[in-house]
């Protein structure tokens, strides 16, 4: 699993990507100086960075993304049951849980979750 960390900046930046795209670079630019006040230079720098990790592509100053967010984050959580409990989901759900009650809602959707799992 490739490991792509983002900054809180740049996960912000990468929001911005993934809500429009795909988008021109200079579309980018504008929208970084709106949502982030950043220069056109500091955009680019940016996206170059986040194209060298592997998650976005600037074809001919079209910018798609090469990860989905969903596929992204998934990617994050998964390293971070991995990492911290030794890949064990139901060691993290038990920490998550023993802070955090769960309402009727959500155990509801984690059953039908399960359910289809097994199928």
């Amino acid at each position: 699993m490739k490991d792509i960390q983002l900054g809180e900046v740049e996960s912000r930046f990468a929001d911005i990507i993934w809500t429009n795209e795909p988008l021109s670079s200079s579309e980018l630019s504008k929208l970084a100086e709106e949502a982030l006040t950043w220069k056109k230079t500091t955009s680019f720098t940016v996206l170059k960075r986040l194209c060298d990790k592997g998650l976005f592509r600037n074809d001919h100053g079209t910018v798609t993304s090469l990860i989905s967010r969903d596929e992204f984050y998934s990617m994050r959580s998964e390293k971070f049951v991995n990492d911290t409990f030794d890949g064990s989901l139901p060691a993290f759900f038990t920490a998550f849980t023993s802070r955090k009650k769960l309402t009727r809602g959500e155990i509801e959707e984690l059953r039908r979750m399960i359910e289809s799992w097994e199928e």
